[in-house]
């Protein structure tokens, strides 16, 4: 993956080339109507914010309103996902490739019509969230990431520890 871009909108390829390369990528694209290619087509946004990465929703109506605390970048109704600086360039390559394909998997659903950001669903439950760490996680057992590694991936501070706990019984990562 290329860290050394600067702030702005670059290609997906220029930021992850060989992406498409990957079985991973492949089977995230299968699952998109508009395609292999269009999904190749998709852009990544580095900015200077503290941000892991997301999609960037088209308008503020798609987020359900604004939200305290978060200032989004805004699509203009392309496919972007914004990536943080600091993120791009320190994160081991296992966390960015997985979040890469975890954004990934949210375009398509977005191409299928399923809203992001439905408020009707707590994070953890959300079912287009489901779907990605799923994806995700299916993705890193078959690298050989273990369930701590895990874990601890799942664990974002967005979310409170006892809906952390809920996501982990979901995803079969639980403790208990």
């Amino acid at each position: 993956m290329n860290r050394k871009l600067e702030e702005g909108r670059h290609p997906l390829r220029s930021v992850f080339p060989g992406l498409e390369d990957i079985p991973a990528f492949r089977a995230v694209a299968q699952k998109d109507p508009r395609g292999t290619a269009e999904l190749a087509k998709s852009e990544i946004e580095v900015v200077a914010a503290d941000v892991w990465m997301y999609v960037a929703p088209a308008t503020e109506k798609e987020i359900g309103g604004r939200r305290e605390g978060w200032t989004p970048v805004f699509s203009g109704g392309k496919d972007v996902i914004v990536v943080g600086r600091n993120h791009l360039v320190e994160s081991p390559e296992i966390l960015l490739y997985l979040d890469i394909l975890h954004e990934l998997c949210h375009i398509t659903q977005r191409h299928r019509g399923l809203s992001l950001w439905d408020q009707e669903y707590d994070y953890v439950d959300r079912p287009t969230e489901l779907e990605a760490y799923q994806f995700v996680i299916d993705e890193a057992r078959r690298l050989g990431a273990t369930t701590p590694f895990l874990q601890e991936y799942l664990k974002v501070e967005w979310v409170s520890d006892e809906d952390y706990l809920r996501l982990l019984e979901k995803m079969g990562l639980s403790s208990k």
